[in-house]
């Protein structure tokens, strides 16, 4: 069985040791914040509590996506130490990111038509996008070669599902993603929007929810509705939170409670620069395996 490299974006949203302890190599994406360039490296440069804190405070955070040239020379070191790629990229319904990678993918591909890069578009982001390279790195360390995780990341990419909400709309009306009529009403009304990532893989809202208490409640049952097995699922849970810690906790513990199979403890990780900075505080995003998603 040929060696390859597993591998992904810093917006897969998992810690540094944790990509480390699964062998799984990582690109980061690159923000701004008050005017200063920095990387997306996980925290290392702006820890989390940081860049929130500098948003909530009024400084401007953009992002920017991996470039070509630098997919390519991430994928030729790898090329020329004999070695094939499976990467995954953040999901085309937010970022034109696999786009580049195609394209770098190309170029190399006729300088090294012996070995194999596969390139995929997640459809995921965040932690979820993280519980797809776990599952992906479980499956690797099982025994499964790349063309067999390549096919099958091609048929089950939509079975991980992503549902969030957000406790502050702020920096979803400063994004334009909500209207600024629409989040002082829901401002001043409490309301917790619930949103998922639909089968192209773009963040869909689904539901206004009035409180916290409820929406907690409520994203747990969608899991109870869209989890394999309901609640015999087995699988692994990933949270990601931006800043918001015992929300993440609360959804935690309502699915240990709820979910008695469950693969381990549910795992919280914070959403990282890129993402966060879309976001702002006061976002929990739920991952687990279901049914592929339809819409």
């Amino acid at each position: 069985m040929g060696e390859f490299m597993l591998s992904c974006c810093s917006t897969a949203d998992l810690s540094r040791e944790r990509f480390q302890e699964r062998n799984i190599q990582y690109l980061c994406f690159h923000f701004t914040l008050g005017g200063q360039e920095y990387t997306d490296d996980l925290g290392e440069s702006v820890p989390p509590a940081e860049l929130y804190r500098r948003m909530v405070g009024g400084e401007d955070a953009r992002t920017s996506q991996v470039g070509v040239g630098e997919y390519a020379a991430f994928f030729e070191e790898v090329l020329k130490a004999g070695k094939d790629i499976l990467h995954l990229t953040l999901s085309t319904g937010i970022s034109g990111t696999y786009n580049s990678a195609c394209v770098a993918r190309d170029e190399l591909a006729e300088r090294y038509p012996d070995r194999k890069i596969y390139v995929v578009d997640s459809l995921g982001a965040s932690s979820g996008y993280g519980l797809i390279m776990e599952t992906l790195a479980d499956m690797r360390d099982a025994g499964m070669g790349i063309d067999e995780l390549h096919g099958w990341i091609l048929e089950n990419r939509l079975r991980l599902h992503h549902w969030f909400f957000s406790t502050d709309l702020t920096f979803y009306i400063r994004g334009g993603r909500i209207s600024r009529t629409a989040g002082f009403i829901g401002s001043v009304m409490s309301i917790c929007p619930l949103l998922n990532m639909d089968h192209e893989g773009r963040l869909i809202p689904r539901e206004k929810i009035r409180t916290k208490k409820k929406v907690i409640a409520r994203i747990v049952e969608k899991m109870e509705q869209n989890a394999k097995d309901g609640l015999e699922y087995s699988g692994k849970c990933f949270i990601s939170q931006s800043e918001c810690p015992e929300d993440a906790r609360a959804v935690a513990a309502l699915v240990e409670e709820r979910f008695q199979k469950l693969n381990g403890k549910v795992e919280i990780f914070p959403i990282g620069a890129t993402i966060g900075s879309h976001t702002g505080p006061g976002t929990i995003a739920l991952f687990f395996w279901g049914e592929k998603r339809e819409n």
